[in-house]
C-alpha cells in the first residue's frame, strides 16, 4: 500500500482515538451486549441490535485507525529544511490579490484537513498549486468560482 503524509499532530490525534476506542468504546459496546443478553429473547432485541451495530462500527473504526497508522509518513513540519519552499507540513501566508485579504493555511494529510483551524489537504487544489513556490511568488488557485491568485507572503516550519 502506498504510504501517505501525515504531520506529527495528525498522527497523536489518531492514536488517541484509536485508544480511547480499544481502551473505553470497546468494553463498553461488549458489556452492553452481554446486558442485552441477559435480557433473553434476541430476535425482538432493540438494544441487542443496536449494541451489535454500534460494535461493528467501532470495530471498523478501529481497523480503519490500525491501517492509517501502519501506513502513514509521519512527518515533523519543525525538523523541515526546504529553504523557504512550500512543502508538505509548511505554513503559508497568503494574501488574495484581487481582495487584499490575507490567510493563513497549514498543509496537512487528507485525514487533518479542517478549513476552520487554517488546515487544508495536500490534495486540495490550492495546497497543489503552492506546492513548490517560495515567498514572493505570484499564484493561481483554480477554484470553484474561478481562477483566484494569491501572493505568498511567508512560509513557516511550524
Amino acid at each position: 500500500m502506498n504510504k501517505f503524509p501525515l504531520t506529527v499532530v495528525g498522527a497523536e490525534k489518531l492514536r488517541t482515538e484509536l485508544q480511547h476506542l480499544k481502551s473505553i468504546e470497546r468494553p463498553a459496546v461488549i458489556q452492553a451486549i452481554a446486558e442485552a443478553r441477559a435480557q433473553g429473547d434476541l430476535s425482538e432485541n432493540a438494544e441487542y441490535d443496536a449494541a451489535k451495530e454500534k460494535q461493528g462500527f467501532i470495530e471498523g473504526r478501529i481497523a480503519e485507525l490500525e491501517g492509517k497508522l501502519s501506513n502513514a509518513q509521519i512527518i515533523d513540519p519543525s525538523t523541515l529544511d526546504a529553504d523557504g519552499r512550500i512543502v508538505f507540513g509548511a505554513t503559508v501566508d497568503l494574501e488574495d490579490i484581487e481582495s487584499g485579504d490575507s490567510v493563513t493555511y497549514q498543509i496537512v494529510g487528507d485525514d487533518e484537513a479542517d478549513i476552520k483551524q487554517g488546515k487544508i489537504s495536500v490534495s486540495s487544489p490550492i495546497a497543489r498549486a503552492l506546492i513548490g513556490k517560495y515567498a514572493g511568488d505570484s499564484v493561481d488557485v483554480q477554484a470553484p468560482g474561478g481562477v483566484r491568485q494569491y501572493e505568498v507572503l511567508d512560509v513557516l516550519y511550524k
